[in-house]
């Protein structure tokens, strides 16, 4: 988070952007993704001082409320675009979600930013269709089973597989009323830029645009960054800025723009940075 809004300031990019101010997502909007049971497992498991959910996910006393935060904050970013207040929004909150499962939590993430903005959107907004693309180096397995029923929600993913969590499969399509409303692109490790613009030009954003969304959002990763030292990938941050580009696109022609992109992974801190401000950069209409 330091690397990314001092990157931000330096650049001079931040000097642009509006500040959404944010609330804590409040419990009833996390119960549309997540058990109520989990939920205060959470709590209290975080009440008493924390520890580990599983190897990869570490907890500390104040990270039940930081969650409620940061799933807040991709909700009340989503409200201010759909009320015109901004024209799109890149959500910069810790800890990530799209490996957050309905009774459980995973892989660094607690609760489901992404998915719960959505329910959020179509419940309390009145949008009736929404689009995620999520493109960290690993499959957001949370938000998959999320909507895998689902044909209001269309979730599309490229990642690196096989590979953590191990989910994510092209033949993981959605299963009942949900059929052909997931979308998995798995790619071999050290795929690079032009692997994954052919992914978005020839599969992703042509199935999006079909599906027609009244609002898009993105699980942005950085970690397909070359220099990542947890992802396989060989994106530059110029691809990202080329990724962004072509999504937004997408959202122009689909959904009269309306985007919110959220954080995920990314941890090489100097190109993390670097490409949150490529990325932005984009969505401020910069590049």
């Amino acid at each position: 988070m330091r690397a990314i809004l001092e990157a931000l300031k330096r650049s001079g990019v931040a000097d642009k952007l509006v500040q959404i101010d944010i609330q804590p997502a409040e419990l009833h909007q996390v119960e549309r993704i997540h058990s109520s049971t989990y939920i205060q497992q959470l709590k209290r498991f975080c009440e008493a001082g924390g520890g580990y959910l599983d190897g990869d996910t570490p907890v500390c006393a104040r990270s039940f409320d930081v969650a409620l935060l940061a799933a807040g904050g991709v909700i009340s970013a989503a409200r201010a675009v759909v009320r015109a207040e901004v024209d799109n929004a890149f959500c910069a909150v810790r800890p990530p979600g799209h490996h957050a499962e309905r009774d459980r939590g995973m892989g660094f993430c607690l609760f489901n930013n992404v998915a719960i903005a959505a329910r959020c959107l179509q419940e309390e907004e009145g949008l009736a269709k929404i689009a995620i693309i999520d493109w960290d180096v690993h499959h957001g397995n949370g938000t998959q089973w999320a909507f895998y029923d689902d044909p209001t929600v269309f979730y599309a993913s490229i990642h690196q597989y096989p590979f953590y969590p191990g989910t994510g499969a092209a033949s993981e399509e959605g299963e009942g009323a949900g059929r052909g409303y997931t979308l998995n692109v798995p790619m071999p490790g050290w795929c690079g830029d032009e692997e994954y613009l052919s992914a978005l030009d020839t599969t992703i954003t042509p199935a999006v645009r079909k599906f027609g969304p009244d609002f898009l959002l993105i699980s942005a990763g950085f970690d397909p960054h070359r220099a990542d030292p947890i992802g396989g990938m060989n994106v530059t941050t110029d691809g990202f800025a080329r990724m962004t580009e072509r999504v937004k696109t997408c959202a122009e022609k689909s959904c009269d723009g309306r985007l919110v992109s959220v954080l995920e992974g990314g941890y090489d801190l100097d190109k993390l940075a670097e490409s949150v401000v490529a990325h932005v950069s984009v969505l401020l209409g910069e590049r």
